[in-house]
């Protein structure tokens, strides 16, 4: 019911006023029956824009941090998240990863729209990072399809560490699914996976015309986050 009140009434009709999302190719999504939606992910406007202009109520798999965030500000996210029905995923180490797995094959086994950033977290420059092959685990052992979804102006409108957004042009774009069946019972075929992920992230990239880097989007983090610490302070050279 909260995720109806926010879609209908308090947040999509706001949203859609300050970004004006376009919609493209919106037909591509299936009416009915389980479907994973596979995006790019710019921004934190991104959890809320697909959902308001899809048809279909659709489950994002969240970080967990959204969920144990400390304070009144934590308190708050979390009720925000829980009440509109998204699951929190812990990112931390390969269990985690398969904590992730089953509970979107939880979602895909009731017939319903699941969303996933297959990057793993927001880009930090608005390029297209490696995917991580869970989202193929997913469409094989479910036997679905998976419909690209490319976000176009979010990070301009949104970038990552600002609160309040831009006013800047936004499109959603969806592609035709893609349809896995040819590797069914693959699932533990890392070769497949791989193909799978990596298919899955040249329709996203065709979609978005992002510049891609074949690097996983934390790794690039890390590093970036090492370089600028090493420009703040320096090690001294040994004498």
């Amino acid at each position: 019911m909260f995720y109806h009140l926010l879609k209908y009434v308090l947040l999509g009709p706001l949203l859609r006023l300050v970004f004006r999302p376009r919609i493209e190719g919106l037909e591509h999504v299936p009416s009915s029956g389980a479907a994973i939606v596979a995006g790019n992910h710019l921004s934190f406007a991104d959890h809320f824009l697909m959902p308001a202009v899809l048809k279909r109520r659709i489950t994002f798999l969240a970080k967990a941090e959204y969920f144990t965030g400390p304070g009144l500000k934590g308190r708050l996210t979390a009720a925000f998240f829980r009440s509109a029905g998204q699951i929190p995923v812990d990112r931390s180490g390969k269990e985690a990863g398969q904590a992730a797995i089953r509970e979107g094959l939880g979602v895909l086994g009731k017939d319903e729209l699941l969303g996933i950033y297959p990057e793993g977290t927001r880009s930090h420059d608005g390029r297209l990072y490696k995917g991580k092959v869970g989202v193929a685990v997913m469409a094989l052992r479910a036997g679905v399809p998976v419909v690209p979804c490319a976000m176009i102006g979010t990070f301009e409108a949104q970038p990552p560490g600002r609160v309040i957004p831009h006013i800047h042009p936004v499109v959603i774009r969806f592609g035709p699914p893609l349809d896995f069946s040819r590797y069914e019972g693959m699932e533990h075929e890392k070769a497949v996976l791989r193909a799978i992920t990596d298919e899955i992230m040249y329709a996203i990239l065709e979609l978005s015309g992002q510049e891609y880097v074949d690097t996983y989007a934390a790794v690039a983090k890390a590093e970036q986050a090492a370089a600028a610490k090493e420009r703040r302070f320096p090690r001294m050279p040994l004498t």
